[in-house]
């Protein structure tokens, strides 16, 4: 790499931090824009007539190298230390880990199997083995972001599970509740059952709401943080309905039988969605795995025929 390439790196990152500290300077001024607009567009004489126009009225600054400035941030505070925890600590609850699993220990982990894939990867493919300089570079590379990125994708796919299994369970769990309050036991109590009748994911959540209620926190609060946690659809959806209907006074009863015959609505039709993605998703193994091998074995005995007579060899 070349001297001039590596002055012009250093001219675009310098250009870059100083638009970047601008950007911040601007949004920490106090200053409202708006206010800034309608004291603008007051003094003026004439109005503009069209959306074009008041956009081209504003400077380019403002049009594009701030918002550009502004978007590139955003983008690098994902990167810091303190954005990551805050990310991990979220992926944790969704995953229902938040007891047993340490955010900060976490993204150290994280850390460290980045360096040592990273620093394995360097290691075999430039002093082990002889890839050559680009192929190195590429296998260094892509041991680092496997080290960066698999225990994510562990922490996903234990968030996806829970979330399938919350969604199998809810339709069940709604019946169970409607059964319970309409046979006369309050709303919590119903949920009591729950806890004590099942050992999942979506009876967990609800005694966690029990027992933050015993605490003192408030019901429409607890059932918020549940759906916070659970991140699921169905759930919110049907807390949402439960906090209007104990605002508006209507029987809670009514919304958990609407609420059931809704969910039980959706389970058959994602049962019906899977059957009918079957058929597509079937094509890649039978095309990889299984049209090769009946290939095989019909057709092989008779390229070995072929070629034992001679006649492959006249072609």
């Amino acid at each position: 790499m070349g001297i001039p390439v590596i002055a012009g790196l250093i001219v675009l990152g310098v250009l870059l931090l100083g638009g970047l500290i601008y950007a911040g300077m601007r949004e920490d001024s106090g200053e409202d824009p708006l206010e800034q607009r309608l004291v603008e567009y007051g003094s003026r004489e004439e109005l503009p007539t069209s959306l074009e126009e008041v956009e081209l009225s504003i400077p380019m600054r403002e049009r594009i190298i701030l918002p550009f400035f502004r978007a590139l941030a955003r983008f690098a505070v994902q990167f810091t230390p303190e954005k990551q925890i805050e990310n991990i600590q979220r992926q944790i609850e969704l995953a229902g880990k938040a007891q047993t699993m340490d955010p900060v220990a976490f993204f150290g982990q994280r850390v460290a199997l980045t360096l040592a894939l990273g620093g394995g990867a360097f290691v075999l493919f430039f002093f082990v083995t002889d890839w050559g300089f680009t192929k190195g570079v590429v296998g260094t590379v892509v041991g680092t972001l496997l080290g960066y990125y698999l225990p994510m994708l562990q922490l996903k796919g234990q968030i996806s599970r829970r979330q399938d299994s919350v969604v199998k369970a809810l339709p069940d769990a709604l019946d169970l509740l409607t059964i319970c309050v309409e046979a006369g036991l309050g709303f919590e109590q119903a949920m009591g059952k729950v806890y004590e009748k099942w050992d999942n994911d979506l009876a967990h959540e609800f005694g966690r709401v029990l027992q933050e209620i015993q605490l003192g926190k408030r019901r429409s609060d607890a059932l918020r943080d549940m759906s916070n946690r659970l991140d699921v659809p169905d759930v919110t959806t049907f807390i949402a309905a439960l906090i209007q209907a104990e605002q508006l006074g209507v029987s809670i009863a009514k919304i958990l039988r609407i609420q059931a015959d809704q969910m039980r609505v959706k389970r058959r039709q994602r049962a019906q969605e899977k059957a009918q993605q079957a058929p597509v998703k079937m094509i890649i193994p039978m095309v990889l795995l299984i049209f090769p091998s009946i290939w095989i074995v019909l057709l092989g005995p008779s390229v070995i025929i072929l070629m034992e007579s001679g006649v492959l060899g006249s072609f």
